[in-house]
């Protein structure tokens, strides 16, 4: 990793009202990014981020990821991304990630993806953060004083 991808986050498009839950940002290699936040019906306090490649050219196959040499600055601008909307939305107490199978990953207990996620978790997340990690979903909550 070069420093200089390492640290890169790319320009963010913010919603127009910040209660609004999604998010875009292009690499600029093409690829247009979908970060999105939704609520749980049960749980308004529970977000989970789904987030992927949305180009016309991947046949709206929704939220595929992609590698072409900008993982770093991708995760970093997810990153971001997921601390804005926590200042927004300072309530919510749980966020969720799913990490999808790659068509050649079925059937392992963790996937590259959720591995990735495993290493920005603590660099999203404070201390005052439980993260539970089981096969490709993490729940990351708030702890309570």
């Amino acid at each position: 990793m070069n420093g200089q991808e390492g640290d890169k986050i790319y320009p963010i498009e913010y919603p127009a009202i910040k209660s609004a839950s999604v998010y875009f940002f292009s690499t600029p290699s093409g690829l247009r990014y979908e970060v999105r936040f939704g609520r749980r019906q049960d749980n308004i306090l529970h977000a989970t981020i789904v987030f992927g490649v949305i180009n016309d050219e991947f046949e709206g196959e929704e939220y595929v990821t992609t590698n072409r040499g900008e993982v770093y600055g991708v995760m970093n601008t997810i990153s971001e991304i997921v601390r804005t909307f926590m200042r927004e939305h300072p309530k919510v107490m749980i966020y969720e990630f799913n990490a999808i199978d790659k068509d050649d990953e079925a059937n392992k207990n963790t996937n590259a993806r959720m591995l990735l996620y495993r290493r920005y978790l603590p660099k999203i997340f404070n201390e005052s953060w439980t993260f539970h990690i089981n096969s490709n979903n993490a729940i990351v909550r708030k702890n309570l004083i």
